[in-house]
């Protein structure tokens, strides 16, 4: 149980780093107290982790281990695509974490689980039940969404602004990648040694990351694109010729005699 509990930890805590929950959290932190806002993410988390747990649980008692195996690696490499491509708020989802009325910690438990429904974290956790110890992927994965969520909950209330989600969204979608990879070739080659198969996997992150890189920029997700520089000035306004300002200076020039 205890290997369930810090797999599932560590699993959904790289998965809700820079996740649309994490932004929700982040943005009700700067409307309620801090402790309203945890509580009210621990509380739904819970309980849609309960499903996801019993969901995964009864999948993996009617599969064979080594097909589950090979379903995780896919599936871990899906979560790490998705995490690449990123994830924002629905306008719909921004207006209810920024004009929510109704009292705080209904409010938030209610978007938390509203927004968790279907999410990635929800399939990891689903993913995980369904070959390993239900309760401590149960307890590990809530474990691990609540720590990521406190994390955006004292970067909102406390600094006012995000980590470097450029950042987080690369290394969160390499270690889903490296998750994946490594798990597709324990299963499909169960003989090889456990070295050899981590740093296969290892090149394999790396080759991919090196083809994406190689597309065209069009074509890369937004986090692998170049970041635009911010404009560098002298200090002076730049305006152009002919602008009322030039106008009124050369209306009242005159040569000297």
């Amino acid at each position: 149980m205890l290997a369930a509990l810090l797999l599932s930890f560590a699993v959904i805590f790289v998965a809700e780093l820079g996740d649309k929950t994490q932004l929700v959290a982040m943005m009700f932190a700067l409307r309620y107290r801090w402790w309203v806002v945890l509580s009210a993410i621990t509380v739904a988390t819970t309980a849609v982790h309960v499903l996801s747990v019993a969901i995964g649980h009864h999948l993996g008692a009617a599969l064979p281990t080594h097909l589950l195996g090979l379903i995780a690696g896919a599936m871990f490499i899906f979560f790490g695509l998705w995490t690449l491509r990123g994830d924002s708020l629905s306008d719909e989802e921004a207006s209810v974490a920024e004009k929510a009325t109704a009292p705080a910690f209904f409010v938030v438990t209610s978007a938390f689980v509203l927004a968790e429904l279907g999410d990635k974290t929800m399939l990891a956790t689903v993913t995980l039940a369904s070959d390993n110890n239900w309760l401590g992927v149960w307890i590990g994965s809530t474990l691990g969404m609540v720590a990521a969520d406190a994390l955006a909950i004292i970067v909102g209330a406390v600094l006012g602004k995000r980590l470097p989600e450029r950042l987080i969204q690369i290394g969160a979608a390499a270690l889903f990648l490296l998750f994946g990879a490594y798990m597709l070739l324990e299963n499909l080659f169960p003989s090889l040694p456990i070295a050899l198969i981590g740093a296969i996997s290892v090149a394999v992150v790396v080759a991919l990351g090196g083809m994406v890189r190689a597309l065209p920029e069009r074509l890369r997700p937004a986090v692998l694109r170049p970041q635009p520089s911010p404009p560098v000035t002298d200090g002076r306004d730049a305006e152009e010729p002919g602008t009322p300002a030039d106008i009124e200076i050369g209306a009242s020039w005159r040569p000297p005699r």
